[in-house]
């Protein structure tokens, strides 16, 4: 090599980008760059390939609603003591900012009973039927969401007592377990459809994602949500999460009609022919979870059933490199059907009854882990 060649070679390795993880050591999350390749991204080929636990993914729906009352720390407690690679959960955030795992903007009677003031004379008690987003944290915490089952899961066990959880607390939970294989699909229950009843899309996005951060769990947790504009501002603000667009059917979408459905993030899905899985892979989700058919509570041996996961959609979207999640499935039949169809794992409110099918499939089952001070036995 030639002397000028020797010098126009070093200066074009000197005139190179930096990576995104530049030497200020600010990550890409706090800087709020929106990838647009690998090279911009270093963590998006291995979110491509490493996304999600090994092997069928078995999803404990809200900790598994059929066995323990939802969203609480005995529920997140059960399904890793039952055996399940995901634990599926829902946040809300607080008038004063704090991500609590709750399904509901609006505090079920149901589920949650009040029993005090957080302070004497709070004029907004009681607080059942009020938003979360109007309550602060310390008026959630008096909710006792735990002693109340519901008809409808006549296995579920109460926990009574139980305070609604920070978002921090499962992941304290978690690493008590030492349930280190274990994921945490997280939901972000922005209400597109009537955002004045939770809190703004922003403040979902920067505050599940600075909670991820600080927990040290970016490599263990997935973001879900219906409100597609929400994951297009997560894959922005932290690209190192995996997103996942749930979906639903007509309604959702919404093809045929003018204009964009207020879930999808300014995207109109006549412009992909209806198609949601295509849709969905247009601003780069790692997954799509749709409802497993219709009515939502049907199974595949109802006359009047529909299934709206297909073989067909499966293969799409694996040809897109994207995951298939259906929700919220209880019944062995629609499960088989499931996995005769190819998905890469499943939702359910019976993690138990799941396990049992995958057992008779051959598939690998995830680990039980043991409560804390227990041996294993």
């Amino acid at each position: 090599m030639s002397r000028l060649s020797a010098l126009l070679a070093l200066l074009v390795v000197v005139s190179m980008p930096t990576a995104t993880y530049a030497s200020s050591g600010t990550p890409a999350s706090q800087e709020l760059a929106q990838p647009a390749s690998a090279a911009e991204d270093p963590s998006r080929e291995a979110r491509e390939v490493g996304y999600g636990p090994d092997g069928f993914d078995l999803q404990a729906h809200r900790g598994g609603i059929g066995l323990t009352v939802e969203s609480t720390i005995a529920s997140f407690s059960r399904a890793l003591e039952v055996g399940v690679s995901t634990l599926e959960l829902d946040v809300q955030i607080t008038e004063d900012h704090q991500a609590v795992v709750t399904h509901d903007r609006k505090v079920s009677g149901a589920k949650c009973r009040d029993t005090g003031p957080a302070f004497a004379g709070d004029p907004e008690y009681p607080y059942v039927g009020d938003y979360v987003k109007n309550l602060t944290l310390a008026q959630v915490r008096t909710l006792d969401c735990g002693s109340q089952t519901l008809p409808q899961f006549p296995e579920q066990r109460p926990s009574p007592g139980a305070r609604m959880p920070l978002l921090s607390e499962v992941f304290d939970l978690v690493k008590r377990y030492n349930a280190d294989k274990v994921w945490m699909n997280i939901e972000t229950k922005v209400e597109a459809g009537a955002p004045e009843e939770t809190a703004p899309r922003e403040e979902f996005v920067q505050i599940v994602a600075k909670e991820v951060r600080e927990a040290d769990m970016l490599d263990r947790v997935s973001i879900q949500s219906f409100d597609w504009g929400a994951l297009m501002r997560m894959r922005e603000v932290e690209p190192r999460l995996p997103i996942v667009a749930l979906t639903n059917g007509p309604q959702f979408l919404q093809p045929g009609q003018p204009g964009a459905s207020p879930w999808l993030g300014g995207i109109d899905i006549d412009d992909f022919d209806g198609d949601p899985v295509a849709a969905a892979h247009s601003f780069g989700a790692d997954a799509i979870s749709p409802v497993h058919g219709f009515p939502q509570n049907g199974k595949v041996t109802d006359e009047n059933y529909e299934p709206y996961v297909t073989k067909r959609m499966v293969q799409e979207a694996h040809r897109y490199g994207m995951k298939v999640i259906p929700w919220t499935v209880n019944d062995a039949p629609t499960m088989h059907k499931l996995i005769d169809d190819g998905v890469d794992g499943i939702i359910t409110d019976y993690p138990d009854r799941l396990r049992e099918v995958m057992e008779q499939r051959g598939l690998e089952l995830p680990k039980r882990y043991p409560a804390p001070g227990e041996s294993v036995g």
